[in-house]
């Protein structure tokens, strides 16, 4: 008779604990609830380039024209590869008319040395004015 007790000593202090402590779906489902404040105490996540600036008319205009030219094959937003991030070119240029005018030129004539030894293609079939809205949309994009 003292095993017994003993025994149903120990099934009812293993399901007192069992019961406080919250079984599998109790804790998943508080967790769930509470998800949604936590993450809007969360800081907010960094919004990319493309999203920060995806409602400017010079945004729009500029991506259009860059996504019907060849700019991508070298160029990303935010990533080196083989030419610098429009990023990169932001952050060194200051988005200034002279700027815009000297580097939609690079653009059309093309060019070599001032980010490597990799040089520019030229786009000679590119007017100077869809140049320079590339261009400024490039210097749009600073982080």
């Amino acid at each position: 008779m003292k095993i017994k007790n003993q025994i149903s000593l120990g099934v009812l202090a293993l399901a007192s604990l069992t019961f406080a402590c919250g079984g599998g779906e109790s804790s998943s489902e508080s967790t769930s609830t509470t998800s949604p404040a936590a993450s809007s105490s969360a800081p907010a996540k960094e919004m990319s380039l493309e999203e920060k600036y995806q409602d400017d008319p010079i945004y729009i205009k500029g991506l259009e024209k860059v996504k019907g030219s060849d700019c991508q094959s070298c160029h990303m937003v935010e990533r080196k590869i083989v030419g610098p991030s429009y990023a990169e070119v932001a952050a060194k240029y200051e988005s200034t008319e002279e700027n815009v005018t000297m580097l939609a030129q690079k653009v059309i004539n093309g060019g070599v040395g001032v980010w490597g030894e990799v040089p520019m293609p030229a786009h000679p079939g590119l007017s100077e004015e869809d140049a320079k809205d590339m261009v400024r949309y490039v210097l749009l994009l600073k982080k």
